[in-house]
């Protein structure tokens, strides 16, 4: 999917011109490129976040020398996907995961029970 169609769903699903669905999409992107470059992160409950990544300064080789150069410090754009974003495109990994979160609660709990013990006994 590309920007066009992005903007020919919107204005299908929301009864909108090209126009105005391009103009929403255009200024949404303009919002979070905006704020990513300030340093602030934006976050979509569900779909993810957007925030500014420092790499810092290192060597690199040059692979047809061997010869060694300077590489400088970059601030890039990150995005990390969020719960329901990952389960949407991997549900098997989502339940796996659940999975082993429901397994490992009732071990928690077991362990913290004979600590409240003990500590009722001092």
């Amino acid at each position: 999917m590309n920007k066009t169609d992005l903007i020919l769903r919107l204005a299908e699903q929301h009864e909108l011109s090209k126009a105005e669905a391009g103009r929403i999409l255009d200024t949404l992107l303009d919002t979070v490129v905006t704020a990513v470059k300030k340093g602030d992160a934006v976050t979509i409950p569900g779909f993810g976040t957007f925030k500014q990544h420092a790499r810092a300064a290192r060597t690199g080789v040059n692979p047809s020398t061997g010869e060694k150069i300077k590489i400088a410090a970059a601030k890039l754009p990150k995005f990390s996907p969020g719960a329901t974003f990952k389960a949407a495109v991997d549900p098997k990994a989502a339940a796996k995961k659940a999975g082993a979160k429901a397994a490992a609660k009732p071990a928690a709990k077991k362990a913290a029970k004979p600590a409240a013990k003990k500590a009722k006994k001092a």
